[in-house]
């Protein structure tokens, strides 16, 4: 365990790459469909400079810098379903959806069923992976990461389960009570990212019951505030968070 009172942000780069800068907009409680929207638009500016790089260094020109954003928000209540899920894992028809203000998306992440809302941390980094390593698996594991350091300066030991994507709690072989804290589902084109994590800061927990949580109706679901027994904002998190992530990207944040 970390003593909360001890907490420190790990150090930046003293001198991160020009290509390796990460561009953070904090767009607080936003509606999901203008951002995934968002997230197309830059997704789709970034392959389309790629590929005028690419035909710039064809013809001996130089290639210019690729941007790497990072956006940070809440959403209303929303229910998202990736490419490779189930429908019928999401539990509620239409009135029940429109009964709790909920609104359902089928998207283009990878992974199954989950739900967005007010307290919870939600992350879209767009990155181009070309300017820091080519690896979707190396990239999932430094998004659990910075997490799991996040998490453990609010004294909380979380972790990860062999074959199951994203941040849990009791997350050792053999523990009683396996709960999931963030979810993770990403996309990748030309080596470009977008969708990314969901942290549960301190969202209503309810709203997971009227889903199967990314597919897996056997472990609980849980909040930084339920484990800690008190409020604690979203806006502290993302702040305690985002040095972390530059720290394990090697980016520098831009101010």
């Amino acid at each position: 365990m970390i003593n909360d009172l001890a907490y420190a942000a790990p150090a930046l780069p003293v001198a991160a790459a020009p290509h390796r800068v990460l561009a953070v907009r904090r767009l607080g409680l936003v509606p999901y469909e203008p951002t995934w929207a968002l997230q197309e638009e830059l997704l789709a500016a970034t392959v389309a400079l790629k590929a005028r790089n690419r035909q710039s260094e064809a013809a001996g020109g130089p290639p210019e810098l690729t941007p790497n954003h990072l956006l940070l928000c809440q959403h209303p209540h929303t229910y998202t379903l990736g490419k490779s899920g189930k429908p019928e894992h999401l539990l509620l028809d239409a009135a029940g959806l429109a009964r709790h203000g909920a609104t359902y998306h089928c998207i283009n992440r990878g992974g199954d069923i989950t739900y967005h809302g007010p307290g919870q941390l939600v992350g879209y980094p767009i990155l181009d992976l070309d300017n820091f390593r080519p690896d979707i698996h190396w990239y999932l594991r430094a998004l659990e990461e910075a997490v799991i350091l996040t998490l453990a300066g609010y004294g909380l030991r979380a972790g990860r389960i062999a074959g199951l994507t994203g941040v849990w709690l009791g997350w050792e072989e053999g523990a009683a009570n396996p709960r999931k804290i963030c979810a993770l589902g990403v996309k990748c084109s030309r080596w470009v990212t977008m969708h990314g994590f969901a942290l549960n800061v301190s969202p209503d927990l309810g709203y997971f019951g009227h889903i199967v949580p990314c597919g897996i109706a056997d472990k609980a679901v849980t909040s930084l505030a339920q484990e800690l027994g008190r409020p604690v904002a979203v806006e502290e998190v993302q702040e305690r968070l985002l040095p972390h992530l530059a720290a394990l990207l090697g980016a520098a944040i831009a101010v």
